[in-house]
């Protein structure tokens, strides 16, 4: 008997320790399962976060001419506009390469052998471009013919101001640089600066009931740009009333005769000086002051304006050039 309850004991004893040992093996399991559960998830997520980072990293830019898939911040930057060039240099982003024979003196440094010469305005150099292998190439109307054979190079964006829309496409273009560049702090600020410049000048324009007429001296020929025009700014945003409304909107201005300046008799005459950026033989000032011109009021009371041509002509749409435009015909209404 006292065998028999012996043999009992030890056999419920056994049986509690495999149950035991089963119940840990078991627990043992799980936790793995749970570890190996956990692991896979994490992998997960960091594939979909390593897919969102590289999607990210683009950008899909629609611009007049087409549209681009642009890496964010490129290293390897070609230009070929120097508006564009001047907001780049205003934001604290360097480029490899643009035409360097067209680069105006505040611009200077890119002129410098740390920098390649990418051909001219008008005629990129293809082969040397090709073998600089850019991640991105920007261009304006100069370039415009060109875009095809870039853009088998490289990812290539226009970025031209529209002149009938002059401000909202200039923010517009340098709010696209900004995000490409990741700059969009420094450029929402130069922005902000810029946009209440403009609506001072605006109100000290219309305040005054300023009118002018808006002319290009190109050393010796004279053409008149009116509202809507590639200058037309000076009217549409800046709030200088047109002397002459009827001025053909025209990139390339509308032909005129010093008659019809007489004729006109403009409170403020604005001259941009062809001549200064690109040569000649007659400076503007000794093409607009002439015999007639002097019987105007804007001659007589002195509100012939000369405004910097680099400014107006070559680096528009940049932001050094656009903030100096406005303080200059605000000096020349003063």
């Amino acid at each position: 008997m006292k065998r028999s309850l012996m043999f009992m004991f030890v056999l419920v004893f056994l049986t509690i320790a495999l149950v035991a040992c089963g119940s840990d093996n078991a627990t043992e399991t799980i936790s793995e399962a749970e570890v190996e559960a956990e692991e896979s998830t994490e992998e997960v997520v960091e594939e979909e976060e390593n897919e969102e980072a590289s999607d990210s990293a683009e950008l899909t830019i629609t611009h007049d001419l087409g549209e681009a898939v642009v890496p964010k911040n490129p290293e390897k930057v070609v230009v070929f506009d120097m508006g564009v060039l001047d907001t780049l240099d205003t934001l604290g982003v360097d480029v490899m390469a643009l035409p360097q024979e067209n680069v105006p003196d505040y611009l200077e440094k890119y002129k410098g052998d740390d920098y390649q010469n990418a051909g001219t305005l008008f005629e990129p150099d293809f082969e040397a471009i090709y073998g600089m292998d850019p991640d991105l190439i920007i261009i304006s109307g100069r370039a415009s013919e060109a875009y095809e054979e870039l853009n088998d190079i490289a990812p290539t964006i226009f970025m031209g101001v529209d002149t009938t829309n002059y401000v909202e496409s200039f923010k517009e273009n340098v709010t696209t640089l900004a995000e490409i560049f990741e700059k969009e702090d420094e450029a929402s600020e130069k922005i902000a600066e810029i946009e209440q410049s403009i609506d001072d000048l605006y109100e000290k324009a219309t305040a005054k009931e300023a009118s002018g007429l808006l002319i290009m001296a190109n050393d010796g020929d004279i053409s008149a740009y009116g509202a809507g025009s590639r200058f037309g700014l000076l009217h549409d945003d800046f709030g200088v009333a047109p002397t002459d409304e009827t001025i053909e909107v025209s990139n390339h201005g509308q032909n005129i005769s010093f008659e019809y300046i007489v004729e006109q008799d403009p409170e403020y005459l604005f001259v941009i000086d062809r001549v200064a950026v690109v040569g000649g033989e007659t400076s503007g000032q000794q093409t607009i002051e002439n015999e007639l011109v002097q019987t105007t009021r804007a001659y007589e009371e002195g509100k012939i304006v000369y405004l910097d041509a680099v400014n107006w002509y070559i680096t528009s749409g940049g932001l050094t050039a656009v903030s100096e435009m406005v303080q200059e015909v605000s000096a020349g209404i003063e």
